[in-house]
């Protein structure tokens, strides 16, 4: 059996090799390493696919987000509504600008921002609500959006871990994730779905006044080179990484695809056992799966992680503090809140290994394992 890891970008590199081998040294032998038809191609390539307008790339998903913030016009003192149970690169970018980030809760069964908590957490000075579409499954944009609609609040997508998401809304609609709200954020951490092999991020959107925006604020506020009309900054993405990302971007869907059979294998194997709550998925949605993240009940969670880990297999807790827990929130009252969910899900929460390379012998060694701990 091959070595377990969480997420196996070395045998995924190997089969796409002579693609993105060629691309790479295209790009060295054009010495056009910033900017460049490279980077514009995937641009529009990546824009295409997600069905957004615009697509404008920079250095990392926690910059994408900044920038959004700072493309929409939000203040010191400004609030912005967003769930506190995922990665702190959602809330830190908030409080960077000294925008006031609101925590509410999160549903249980999908891990998102809970719609119902929105409204009652809007206050005269509320600007935006960022929805985090986590492990892969997207929060509910339709209800999201009829809020935002009807208090006149700007939506900011956190799609840094569902790209490739389709969501069909009650009138049969269908928008990927990233392309529903004001604007779309995503990354390309090496172990996102739609990884580089560095660093790099992407912001989505169908307004063309606000992708202005977002490229001169990603490009020191310039509208043209050395007239800079904005505080902007510099966050680019080069051009071998959107090489790399152009070939992937072909293969996205299969990756995708991958990922769901891998969780197709792991939701029959533990069907049998009412200690562990598989995944949720929404009807109307295609969960990507960036991450398999079980519930345990009656278990406790972090024997078990310790567990597989001393029999070789990788697992991650994500997340064991939630934001409004974070020290770093304490003077925007995070240690205020009382958010038991968030709270019952970071006790619970264990994530095994998903990834495109995943094989049948791998899952069961991993499936054993796990079963052999809750049934001891």
């Amino acid at each position: 059996m091959r070595p377990l890891q969480m997420v196996d970008t070395k045998t995924q590199y190997q089969k796409i090799k002579a693609e993105v081998d060629a691309a790479v040294i295209g790009v060295l032998e054009s010495s056009i390493f910033i900017g460049g038809k490279v980077v514009n191609d995937f641009a529009t390539n990546l824009a295409n696919y997600n069905g957004s307008k615009h697509c404008i790339p920079c250095a990392n998903g926690t910059d994408a987000l900044q920038i959004a913030m700072m493309a929409l016009g939000l203040q010191p003192g400004d609030e912005v509504i967003t769930p506190s149970f995922t990665y702190i690169a959602t809330v830190e970018v908030a409080a960077l600008l000294n925008i006031k980030p609101i925590f509410v809760e999160v549903d249980k069964q999908t891990f998102c921002i809970d719609p119902s908590a929105i409204e009652s957490a809007i206050t005269p000075k509320t600007k935006a609500i960022i929805p985090v579409h986590l492990y892969g499954h997207a929060a509910n944009m339709e209800q999201i959006m009829a809020i935002a609609t009807k208090h006149n609040l700007f939506v900011i997508e956190d799609n840094a871990q569902a790209i490739g998401s389709n969501y069909t809304f009650t009138n049969g609609t269908s928008k990927k994730t990233g392309s529903i709200g004001h604007i779309g954020c995503t990354s390309f951490y090496p172990s996102k779905n739609l990884g580089a092999f560095g660093d790099g991020g992407a912001m989505f959107t169908n307004d063309d006044e606000l992708a202005n925006k977002l490229r001169m604020i990603a490009s020191h506020g310039q509208s043209k080179r050395y007239y800079h009309d904005v505080v902007g900054c510099n966050s680019r993405l080069d051009a071998v990484q959107a090489a790399i990302l152009d070939i992937k971007l072909t293969h996205l869907d299969e990756y995708c695809n991958a990922r769901k059979n891998a969780a197709d294998f792991y939701d029959a194997a533990f069907a049998g056992t009412t200690k562990i709550t598989v995944p949720f998925r929404a009807s109307n949605q295609s969960h990507v799966f960036h991450q398999y993240t079980l519930q345990v009940n009656d278990v406790d969670r972090d024997a078990l992680s310790q567990y597989l880990t001393d029999n070789g297999v990788p697992n991650m807790i994500y997340y064991p503090v939630p934001a409004h827990r974070q020290k770093m929130f304490d003077a925007f009252g995070g240690n205020t809140y009382d958010l038991p969910i968030t709270d019952w899900l970071t006790e619970r929460v264990i994530s095994l290994p998903i990834h495109t390379e995943l094989d049948e012998e791998q899952q069961q060694f991993i499936v054993n394992k796990v079963l052999e701990f809750i049934n001891k």
